[in-house]
């Protein structure tokens, strides 16, 4: 695996760190991580965004390829989680995919003592379109604190779909009231902007991190 690149939004010394993980076919440059990770930052959580080796290398001028294996994503986050600088707690977790494959090695990660919990943004519990194909085995016994932000209408598992899923009791879900697969609301509905409803977010994500420091 080629050396990590980290973009770091610093909140203070000691601050807990959150290692964020970007969605399938986005950059950790992209709109949504970026408003994010700066939301988080600016109520005292450190972010350490990077890229899975697939996209790093499209970033490098290398062919635009889907990703790889969940299994090799997961051996490259631990990887990553290895390679960070982090002084004070860690959280890890991710968009959509991210959040996902951060959720596969939570547990492991969590006994060892190497992080405190795991934030998902957008989980994907089933593939768009495809319902009955559920990606949450894993989440029925997951053990790490965890905080799932989802929004309602997210075609990847609403809200209706998952009051019927079996998830672990250390899993809270924070609904976010007509959003989509970004979290993003129509604004003749709620009345808020997308980048006000990701500022409720981060609210709500922040204070979940530091009450587990």
């Amino acid at each position: 695996m080629a050396e990590i690149e980290f973009l770091i939004d610093e909140a203070g010394p000691l601050a807990p760190t959150f290692l964020f993980g970007h969605g399938a076919g986005a950059t950790m440059e992209a709109p949504f991580m970026a408003t994010v990770a700066t939301g988080l930052a600016r109520r005292g959580v450190r972010v350490a965004r990077f890229e899975f080796a697939y996209m790093a290398a499209r970033r490098r001028g290398g062919p635009k390829r889907p990703p790889p294996k969940v299994d090799l994503l997961q051996d490259e986050f631990r990887a990553v989680v290895q390679a960070l600088p982090c002084a004070g707690p860690l959280f890890i977790g991710g968009k959509s995919m991210g959040g996902r494959v951060a959720s596969l090695v939570a547990d492991a990660l969590f006994e060892a003592g190497d992080i405190c919990g795991l934030l998902c943004l957008g989980y994907p519990f089933h593939p768009q379109g495809k319902p009955e194909k559920l990606r949450t085995a894993h989440l029925a016994e997951l053990q790490t604190p965890s905080l799932i932000c989802q929004g309602t209408r997210d075609p990847f598992g609403t809200d209706a779909e998952v009051a019927s899923y079996a998830l672990s009791e250390q899993i809270e879900m924070a609904w976010v009231q007509d959003g989509d697969h970004d979290l993003k609301p129509r604004k003749r509905v709620t009345g808020l902007s997308h980048e006000e409803q990701l500022e409720q977010v981060c609210d709500g994500a922040a204070a979940w991190i530091k009450a587990r420091c």
